[in-house]
């Protein structure tokens, strides 16, 4: 598909009246890691980083946080207003309200939805996928159904419109209010729903660059500890290179158990 050809070469192009905003879900009380997302990695919080990343992703119109009213996650709305970007405070638990009520402030048509637990998430990856969901003219659309990309490159696009049933529909199950898309992956039947796969290139599942727990941590600081420094904007295909020249690195954090939405 074109969008795979487009790949580092092109910048990816939408309809200029759709706002396409990336939405981080972010928040400090993390059981297994608490305040993972300001950890550091190469002097900078590892919530930065992602913000960063995302800002060089050519097909958004804007970054901004979803973050919680609680008081502990005000290191992460001073962060956001250091950095720049808009910042939405909700619910803790309702996270489907808070990124819809966040998509509503913000005027955002398309929203890509990202979790503060990807801090290496390549810009072009979200640039695939945001190609792809224009391209494929469907309802939601996610790089991680079938789990090729590796752990950490999670990307979900879906239109605001398509949220704002998804809320009306799930008033009464608290999963889906945890997990903003599991009412449109749960009713297949009702909604397009476009699984995207990664190339050869990028396809590594055996690597995890998900932040969830401290050997994920450990993983992440050596990953940018070995690329940042002479490549800030290093991608994927960078990260994929250095793991296949030290494979042993794949064993810092493989006993790490990863929960699925339901759990």
């Amino acid at each position: 598909p074109k969008y795979i050809e487009l790949y580092g070469e092109k910048k990816m192009k939408h309809n200029n009246s759709n706002r396409v905003v990336a939405i981080i879900e972010a928040r400090m009380t993390s059981i297994r890691l608490p305040g993972k997302v300001l950890l550091k990695a190469c002097g900078k919080p590892l919530l930065a980083h992602l913000i960063e990343r995302l800002q060089r992703a050519e097909s958004l119109d804007e970054v901004i946080v979803a973050t919680t009213v609680n008081d502990t996650d005000d290191p992460i709305a001073c962060l956001a207003a250091q950095l720049g970007i808009g910042c939405f405070r909700g619910s803790e638990h309702d996270v489907l309200g808070r990124v819809l009520n966040a998509a509503n402030e913000f005027n955002v048509d398309t929203i890509v939805e990202i979790t503060g637990d990807c801090p290496a998430l390549d810009p072009k990856v979200v640039d695939i996928c945001v190609a792809a969901f224009f391209e494929q003219k469907v309802h939601f659309l996610a790089n991680r159904i079938k789990p090729l990309y590796p752990g950490g490159m999670d990307v979900r696009v879906l239109s605001k419109q398509t949220l704002k049933e998804v809320d009306l529909i799930s008033q009464d199950d608290p999963f889906a209010r945890e997990h903003v898309s599991l009412p449109i992956t749960d009713n297949a039947g009702k909604y397009k729903i476009y699984s995207l796969e990664a190339p050869p290139e990028l396809s590594m599942p055996e690597l995890n660059i998900e932040l969830d727990e401290p050997d994920d941590y450990k993983m992440i600081k050596t990953v940018f500890e070995a690329l940042y420094p002479g490549n800030p904007q290093f991608d994927l295909s960078d990260i994929i290179s250095y793991i296949k020249k030290n494979p042993g690195i794949l064993e810092v954090n493989k006993n790490v158990a990863r929960k699925d939405a339901r759990e």
